[in-house]
């Protein structure tokens, strides 16, 4: 199971914290069950036979009736140092620390000698329960007791123990402004429910949970299901009823939720049963693809814990702990990998010591503005456990230096399974919280931004508005805007024009750089319902051509400068059959301004327009020119027809038939938007292509 290599990291320190001693409880006021303590043979005797039943379930990880059976021991006699200890460790596993707490300090109390590794797991406890103060001054008090020897292993761990809690007071001091909030009964049940991935518009979530499902594998201890995918859509704020997402997804075997494609149409997912391996399946239509194994990225010897595609669906970014990878700095390291210009991914690069640490980066998380990277460690500054951390891809290829996203999105305890949505405005991760319905719940995150300041000039103002609060005026500081991601989100749909209903179309969406020509990343319209959604990041001008065999195809432009924050642009596309009279603009043809000189962007256009001419050998099309009403109709008249003729010029220069082409000018006497504003004078200055015949 995917949350068995990623359980909750408390564990593994007490583990190796408590194993810094041997026991040898018996010492100073500590009572042992003997005969010579205890009158009493048949009470004596059903305790032991309690200490044994319970450490037969703690060898088990069954620590709720382990603990059962001590508590009836502890009836008998509540004085014994080593009992105390395994009742708080078994609270303590239980993710029940204050319960822990007063078991650890008795325990010290009757045998503070042979007791002492209980500072560390009493540190532990009070780590998780916000006591930074007290829980330093226990892991203090461990580090005393350790021999030289062990100083230089066990006592670092103890260290970064420290470490953690005075990062914590500082984080829980200057906490991030946030609402966390439970996603409800439609996402969460009883069960554990997490690891949410999302598509960039926040439209779906598919999660992992392991409530009842279809295929009925129970796990024996805890009581639960084996893991599988469910989804959910959402409608306005509200969140459908969550659903098993069914096979081939969803199998007899753990099936757990790893990374998911902006556009919702291509996923990873963890297959367990070879130890930890990546996934991947695309959705044609309203069916998944059989999931295969990705092995650009899986490693025969190694686990694979998290995957996330970039904006284009070249690079992905994951973790993996193959020690026979290059500069492999920790546990799990993050990796990308990426496709190259055929179309095969090459070699994973480890993205280097700025992000990965000697400990464990176990999750990673790549925004689709293509340089925002959220990524899950218990190295750099946690304040404990799994920490969720930001970074940002320079222009230099580095990355910025991780920064802690802080109390309360971050905790003591394991913070994991954090995606971001396109807006920048809500993140959905995992966590444990008090209220919540189960184990583990979904939480949706929503960011403030800097909180306002009241401003005052001097104290006497604030003696004044306390003396007169009616008629004072209160001066507020200029409201800060809460920043967004730099990223356009284009979706919509695309279908054949004219039909009813509408027939959709799986076309292929090409999104152009129009500054260098180069084809970016390409997608594909969804062949049940003909949606797309495409993720621009800031700082290009782009080119959307949509295409499809038997059809004209269809031009958007979307000039998206650097300092542009998040939009979401719908648009219903309908494609032109290949037939008399079908018209399109070409909205990617672009003059030098008050010419008819063609611009260098214009090529990729064009060359869409001459490849639909060579596919359709008997095609003859009119090339039309359009102006806004700026100016004499004389001079547009020749501007329109001119430009016209440069865009017939440059077809013959790739070898189209002049006598498959006409143009003309129009001026300003056909146009399709208001000339009273600059938008809609920008709409009627075009180009248009338009069929004459096909015969």
């Amino acid at each position: 199971m995917i949350l068995a290599m990623n359980k909750i990291k408390y564990f593994i320190s007490l583990i190796a914290l408590t194993m810094m001693v041997s026991l040898s409880f018996g010492q100073s006021k500590s009572v042992d069950f003997t005969t010579k303590n205890f009158t009493d043979r048949q009470g004596l005797k059903n305790a032991l036979r309690a200490i044994d039943e319970g450490d037969a379930y703690e060898e088990i990880a069954d620590y709720k009736t382990a603990v059962t059976n001590y508590l009836k021991a502890q009836e008998f006699n509540p004085n014994n140092a080593d009992l105390n200890y395994k009742i708080g460790s078994c609270y303590a596993r239980l993710n029940q620390q204050e319960a822990a707490i007063p078991y650890f300090l008795k325990a010290l109390e009757l045998d503070p000698i042979g007791a002492g590794d209980a500072y560390a797991a009493v540190g532990l406890c009070y780590q998780l329960t916000y006591q930074f103060d007290d829980a330093i001054n226990a892991f203090q008090k461990a580090q005393a007791r350790l021999t030289p020897e062990e100083k230089k292993t066990k006592g670092k761990l103890l260290t970064k123990h420290i470490d953690e809690c005075t990062n914590g007071k500082e984080f829980v001091k200057d906490s991030a402004r946030v609402f966390i909030d439970n996603m409800g009964s439609a996402i969460n049940s009883k069960y554990r429910d997490y690891a949410p991935i999302i598509s960039t518009d926040q439209s779906m979530v598919i999660f992992t949970s392991t409530r009842d499902n279809p295929y009925n594998k129970k796990v024996e201890i805890d009581g639960e299901y084996d893991e599988n995918l469910w989804i959910s859509y959402r409608n306005g704020s509200k969140w459908s009823a969550a659903k098993e997402i069914g096979e081939p997804l969803n199998t007899k075997e753990n099936d757990a939720t790893i990374g998911l494609s902006p556009d919702g149409q291509k996923i990873f997912t963890y297959y367990g049963k070879k130890g930890g391996d990546i996934k991947y399946s695309e959705k044609k239509g309203e069916k998944w693809s059989v999931p295969t194994m990705f092995s650009a990225i899986n490693s025969p010897d190694g686990h694979e814990s998290s995957a996330s595609f970039s904006y284009d669906g070249k690079t992905v970014y994951f973790c993996s702990n193959n020690t026979d990878r290059v500069q492999n700095y920790g546990e799990h390291d993050i990796f990308m990998c990426k496709m190259d210009a055929k179309g095969k991914w090459g070699k994973p690069v480890n993205l280097g010591s700025t992000i990965n640490t000697e400990y464990d980066e176990i999750g990673v998380f790549m925004h689709p503005d293509g340089r925002t990277m959220y990524f899950v460690s218990d190295g750099h500054k946690t304040m404990g456990g799994y920490d969720i951390f930001k970074t940002e891809l320079q222009d230099d290829g580095s990355w910025s230096e991780p920064e802690n996203l802080k109390y309360p999105i971050n905790t003591p305890e394991d913070d994991m399974y954090f995606v971001m949505a396109g807006s920048g405005r809500q993140a959905y991760y995992s966590s444990s919280r008090n209220g919540g319905h189960g184990g583990l719940d979904i939480y949706m995150i929503t960011f403030l931004g800097p909180e306002k300041k009241l401003k005052m000039a001097t104290e006497n103002n604030l003696i004044a508005i306390m003396a007169n609060p009616i008629e004072q005026e209160v001066v507020m500081e200029k409201e800060v805007e809460i920043k967004t991601s730099r990223l356009t989100v284009v979706k919509g749909i695309v279908y054949e024009s004219g039909s009813d209903p509408k027939k959709f179309l799986d076309a292929v969406i090409e999104i152009t750089d129009n500054a260098t020509g180069q084809i970016l990343f390409t997608n594909t319209a969804n062949s049940s319902t003909g949606k797309f959604l495409l993720p621009l990041p800031s700082g290009k001008n782009y080119g959307i051509a949509v295409k499809k065999d038997g059809y004209l195809f269809h031009s958007e432009n979307f000039d998206v400068p650097q300092t542009s924050e998040y939009q979401e642009i719908n648009l219903d596309i309908p494609l032109m059959p290949i037939k008399k009279d079908s018209k399109i603009v070409l909205r990617n043809v672009f003059f030098e301004t008050a010419k008819s000189t063609l611009n260098a962007m214009s090529y990729t256009e064009l060359d869409n327009l001459v490849k639909i001419m060579n596919d359709n050998p008997k095609l003859k099309i009119e090339i039309g020119g359009h102006t806004d009403n700026v100016g004499t109709r004389t001079y547009n008249q020749k501007l329109s027809q001119d430009r016209a003729e440069a865009v017939v010029n440059y077809l013959l220069s790739k070898k189209i038939a002049k006598n498959r082409m006409t143009f003309k000018g129009y001026a300003f006497d056909e146009p399709i938007d208001t000339n009273d504003t600059p938008e809609g004078r920008a709409q009627n200055r075009r180009v248009e292509f338009k069929i004459l015949s096909n015969e």
